[in-house]
């Protein structure tokens, strides 16, 4: 089957092409280019499916990377041009217009995940071709060691013939013979080689065993040893070798000569430089990236006593929309401009700066004095800001937030560090930005309970944690209860029973206020109808159900509703939906339809919080609201004695107003008689507060119900 012209078939093969014209003048592949082309196209499919993947897969990129150098692309350039390939056009041609931000993300990790990969599997091919080498050294040894007590016609065929660089030595350390490898190696003459002595090619890097087995073999207590050596070529330049030096014995097993054997590993440890590299370092700035961020601060915290730490976390205030207005390219010239002067901020020994991703970067101080160190530092990086950044001919203005950490090492891990840093950060950007804060352990707590909660509420409404308490609503003229507003409370399995206040929110921010306001509703609809039965003698008792701004948006409510009530056999009449003013404030007819349609069906509307919001009272009379609520603020004043005349006349205002209009007023927060006898006066219709009840369980309700039916 053909893929449709500019489908996603076609788009992964334009990527497989561009990655194999890149590549293929640096593989060793006896493959033509088109043929190298068709061995790319499943490793390109492997890392479209792996970008798009719901779970990010780090095996599908080693495996990429492992794949490569099983398809010969061992040259150093070539891992570098495959991860350019993936970095500029992966997501270009295979994101399928998914969201930029996370595919780009996703694609460094992928990249990260290839290079690991390809290190490995160079690894583990190079670990074989040193095992093959290995044999052949100890051949050349074998034989050298035979040629020398035999004949020196094939001891020159030997040395002469391997591929490896073989030099032989007395016991004084005098160098005999060198053969043609170990010159081309060193790139010398055999005469200035010939007459040096072995103990001149020290090197700075030598590790300390170096010399002692050398010791030890000349003296005859070793016959050979095996150790990476570093040495200096004439140009000054490092020569890295596998080297191999083997005690050689006479035919009387007295020890005559030592042979050394040397692999040139230059070009392998420069590989596996740059790759550690590119594993730490941010592709884009250049900066240390979070893997050698964390490898920094674990090493600070781990410090002695005395050893102090300052971290400072920066997330650019606004960098969303730049990226947005003016693309990503200029995003990240942005990025690379703010890095660089960054870098100027931490130049002092025990400072760095890295990016963590996206627009977050963090600057590390150590040592014993950082409590004054860490400020200066957030105050460079905020005054490095403040000069706008020129790009594309535009000169954007940039602000940053930053969170401060500051303490003494050994106290706390590196992941409770940056997330204290992190929520500090936060905390700056709420403040309006472009500022810094210094960490507050009291807000940290505050602001990791409020993540857990977050985190717990969805398995909370499913293990059945949330519960309803009712307040009853009492009629001012005669005392009665006519029904109780619904409640909803958490009991939480460490933090107890905690109120609307600490978890709506979060429900509204996470989305979880719609399953948890229809099970609500569905809860105290059935508890109304439940009190209905039992209470034959009086009128019917109402309940009151709130509703969040999240709620009257879902398409679903209407429905919901209706559902709940026609399953349950409560008359509509018997329900109220509460809705905050602010909820209501300019509210259009699309927003008002669902509400229309509710009050239509019987449902009675109420006003919350009236009065606390800009209110438009001219705007009442197109809202399809039958009751207002006032807020409790307009009740206190009534608690002393006289009542505060100015909340009278502006209760007894609200109240002419409202029963003009035919609403209902209901009145909160009552708690003594007088206040309940003043509002009665004002012409209130009903009021709730701790004056009649707490809120509580149902069955309280009830008993006040059957006690109004009988007095």
């Amino acid at each position: 089957m053909t893929a449709e012209p500019d489908g996603p078939e076609d788009r992964l093969r334009r990527f497989a092409t561009i990655w194999s014209r890149a590549v293929f003048p640096v593989t060793s592949t006896s493959l033509t280019r088109p043929e190298f082309e068709e061995q790319l196209l499943p490793l390109a499919r492997r890392l479209s499916e792996a970008l798009r993947a719901r779970n990010f897969e780090a095996a599908e990129g080693r495996a990429v990377g492992a794949a490569l150098v099983a398809a010969h692309c061992t040259d150093p350039e070539a891992l570098s041009r495959a991860l350019d390939c993936v970095d500029a056009y992966l997501v270009l041609y295979c994101g399928e217009d998914g969201p930029q931000e996370a595919l780009r993300t996703r694609s460094a990790r992928l990249q990260h995940a290839m290079a690991a990969g390809y290190a490995q599997a160079l690894r583990e091919r190079t670990l074989a071709e040193q095992q093959a080498i290995s044999q052949a050294a100890l051949t050349a040894r074998s034989a050298v060691a035979e040629a020398l007590h035999d004949s020196e016609a094939r001891f020159r065929a030997v040395f002469e013939g391997a591929a490896i660089g073989i030099g032989i030595a007395d016991l004084d350390g005098n160098i005999l013979q060198v053969n043609g490898a170990l010159l081309r190696m060193f790139g010398g003459s055999e005469q200035s080689m010939r007459g040096r002595r072995v103990t001149e090619w020290t090197h700075a890097e030598d590790a300390p065993q170096v010399w002692r087995l050398y010791e030890e073999l000349v003296r005859g207590e070793r016959e050979h040893y095996h150790v990476e050596k570093a040495f200096y070529r004439p140009d000054g330049t490092a020569l890295w070798t596998n080297l191999t030096v083997s005690l050689l014995r006479d035919a009387d097993g007295e020890p005559q000569y030592q042979l050394a054997l040397m692999e040139d590993t230059t070009e392998r440890r420069l590989l596996n430089l740059r790759l550690r590299y590119e594993a730490t370092h941010d592709a884009l700035t250049g900066l240390p990236n979070r893997t050698l961020f964390f490898e920094r601060l674990e090493k600070a915290l781990a410090a002695g006593k005395g050893q102090r730490f300052g971290l400072c976390y920066l997330d650019l205030d606004g960098f969303k929309t730049i990226n947005d207005s003016l693309g990503h390219a200029a995003g990240d010239r942005l990025l690379v401009e703010v890095a660089d002067r960054l870098q100027s901020c931490a130049t002092a020994p025990g400072e760095m700066v890295a990016r963590l991703g996206g627009d977050e970067f963090v600057a590390l101080t150590t040592g014993p004095n950082t409590e004054r160190e860490v400020d200066e530092l957030a105050g460079r990086i905020m005054n490095a800001l403040v000069t706008p950044i020129r790009v594309d001919g535009r000169d954007l203005t940039v602000r940053g937030s930053v969170g401060v950490v500051e303490g003494p090492a050994g106290e706390r891990g590196a992941a409770e560090v940056l997330r204290s840093a992190d929520i500090t950060m936060y905390r700056a950007k709420s403040a309006g930005g472009n500022r810094f804060e210094l960490a507050d352990p009291e807000a940290d707590a505050r602001a990791i309970t409020r993540n857990g909660l977050t985190t717990a509420l969805p398995a909370a409404l499913d293990r059945g944690e949330f519960f309803i308490e009712y307040q009853p609503l009492v009629h001012l003229g005669d005392g009665s209860v006519r029904g109780a507003e619904a409640l909803v409370r958490w009991l939480h399995p460490q933090h107890g029973v905690l109120g609307p206040d600490r978890f709506i929110p979060l429900a509204e921010h996470t989305g979880l206020i719609v399953p948890l306001g229809r099970w609500v509703l569905e809860q105290s609809v059935r508890q109304a109808r439940t009190w209905q039965e039992r209470h034959s003698g009086g009128g019917p008792l109402r309940v009151n159900v709130n509703l969040s701004p999240c709620q009257l948006t879902h398409p679903g409510l209407v429905q919901d509703t209706v559902d709940i009530l026609e399953r349950e056999g409560l008359d509509a009449r018997a329900l109220c939906l509460e809705v905050t003013e602010s909820a209501l404030i300019g509210a259009d007819d699309d927003l008002l339809k669902p509400l229309r349609r509710l009050a239509e069906m019987g449902v009675d509307i109420a006003l919350d919080d009236f009065g606390t919001g800009y209110s438009n009272l001219a705007n009442l009379r197109r809202l399809p609201v039958s009751i207002l609520k006032l807020d409790r603020s307009f009740t206190q004043g009534m608690q002393q004695f006289p009542a505060d005349p100015v909340d009278l006349k502006i209760v007894e205002g609200i109240v002419s107003l409202a029963h003009s209009l035919d609403l209902a007023v209901t009145v909160e927060g009552v708690e003594t008689g007088a206040q309940a006898e003043q509002l009665r006066i004002l012409g209130c219709d009903t009021a709730q507060g701790w004056y009649y009840a707490r809120p509580g369980p149902p069955e309280r309700l009830h008993e006040l119900a059957l006690v109004d039916a009988t007095a």
